[in-house]
């Protein structure tokens, strides 16, 4: 057993790393599925959206092959509809909902038809909204993910210029550096960001990090409303020994170095665990299995009707050829010669449920040893508490409290997405920088700012 790199072809990483939900191959499959929506009066599917992009009329508009009419219904609701057509967990949300599955038959596909317009007008690079005139206030946004990005692209319709203070090299947040590589390629996260800011009066500046190149105040004094939206993204330690040895990777940095670099430098065991079983955790172990690890487990301390992934991404992973242990939870990491080469763990049962609502883990006295080279910790993720905390700001265990739906405890500074909720959906995230921006407009224009109405479905 060993970690290494290159262990496949530049055709099998090619192969493995291919787009998982390929889109429709000609217009006229996606005129098709269109063609099969029932346009419900009123449709389940849109209120299971969080972002509620009205599912009928932008189908409705495919049908008739007004692309650009479907286009802009859906970005008018979610700036990033097209991003989200391809990582949303549809199975949960709008397709879950379909009426179809009440018929035992096969939704629509929500998210197929709603790709196939949004990257029809990414392609041609359609201008779908017209931009006010500018008001001569300034918003500074913290943080160039979804909900960063939608915030900034709601103000700056509404004649608003924003300026957005980003930590990496580039945008997109958890889009461009969290997903697996077979959802989204970070050339797709690099056009989106593009086509969200061509609307203009959007500038982003990369490298710029709160409380290390920029601070709460800096921003106070220099804009007319700040929106944070820094999400999360410190990874939650097993506080386990054998932690640190060599062979043991944070899921997050994990991912991280994969979608920054080629596939063939990316160095993998031959045996993997990947603890966890939310999305990331599912990501981790099987691009692991993609990058060419001839082993990979998920180890899980409770069962699968406890387990935060769907059921979809699970089955992606068994797909895969990866293994899953229920009711084992990491006990130990034992080594040679400062590496990796067990993993010990305890046999897990279930007692009462606890404030997750999902019946906790207890240790059942046994334990298993897997022989192993390589360990992913997929244990979640924590929110920055000492950057919360040394500017003062109301919160819950680092987590930033707010008031209708985007207000902090400190006046003219709101916030939204993962850093508020602790990390949800990306469609989540974009809802919440709608919110956001919706707050600081009646904050920065007062009465002269009116909210729009939200169209209604019409046959």
């Amino acid at each position: 057993m060993s970690i290494k790199s290159n262990r496949l072809t530049q055709t099998e990483y090619q192969e493995n790393f291919t787009d998982i939900h390929p889109p429709f191959e000609t217009a006229d499959a996606a005129l098709v599925e269109a063609n099969r929506c029932l346009f419900c009066y009123d449709p389940p599917c849109m209120k299971l959206c969080p972002t509620s992009i009205n599912v009928p009329k932008f189908i409705k508009q495919i049908a008739t092959e007004n692309l650009k009419g479907s286009a802009h219904t859906i970005f008018s609701s979610n700036i990033m509809g097209a991003g989200c057509s391809k990582v949303c967990p549809v199975e949960k949300l709008c397709e879950g909902a379909c009426v179809y599955n009440m018929m035992h038959e096969t939704p629509i596909h929500i998210a197929k038809l709603q790709r196939y317009s949004t990257e029809i007008a990414m392609k041609n690079k359609w201008q779908l909204f017209e931009r006010k005139p500018a008001t001569g206030k300034r918003v500074a946004i913290v943080g160039a993910g979804p909900s960063g990005l939608s915030c900034a692209h709601t103000l700056s319709r509404e004649g608003i210029d924003v300026t957005i203070y980003e930590k990496e090299s580039k945008g997109g947040g958890l889009m461009t550096y969290g997903i697996a590589a077979y959802k989204v390629t970070p050339e797709f996260c690099e056009d989106e960001v593009n086509y969200i800011t061509s609307i203009g009066g959007i500038d982003i500046k990369y490298n710029q990090e709160l409380g290390k190149n920029i601070s709460i105040e800096e921003l106070q004094r220099n804009y007319d409303a700040v929106y944070l939206a820094f999400g999360v993204g410190l990874a939650r330690q097993l506080d386990i020994a054998g932690e640190h040895l060599e062979g043991v990777e944070d899921a997050i940095k994990f991912i991280y170095e994969l979608r920054n670099n080629d596939y063939s430098k990316i160095a993998i065991g031959d045996k993997v665990a990947v603890i966890g079983m939310g999305m990331t955790a599912i990501d981790a172990a099987t691009q692991a299995k993609r990058l060419g690890a001839s082993d990979v487990t998920l180890v899980y301390r409770r069962t699968q009707d406890e387990m935060p992934c769907t059921e979809h991404e699970l089955n992606i992973a068994k797909l895969d050829g990866c293994k899953i242990i229920w009711l084992a939870a990491p006990k130990e990491i034992k080594g040679d010669n400062g590496k990796v080469s067990q993993l010990v763990c305890d046999v897990m049962k279930l007692g009462e449920p606890d404030a997750s609502g999902r019946r906790s883990p207890l240790v059942s006295g046994e334990t298993f040893t897997l022989d192993v080279d390589m360990v992913i910790k997929a244990a979640g993720q924590m929110p920055f508490e000492s950057l919360v905390n040394s500017n003062s700001f109301e919160n819950n265990k680092g987590k930033l409290i707010i008031n209708d739906k985007a207000t902090t405890n400190q006046t003219g500074i709101f916030a939204g997405g993962d850093c508020v909720n602790g990390g949800k959906e990306v469609v989540d995230a974009v809802q919440a920088g709608k919110d956001g921006a919706h707050a600081i407009l009646k904050y920065v224009l007062g009465a002269a700012y009116v909210e729009e109405p939200k169209s209604t479905f019409n046959n």
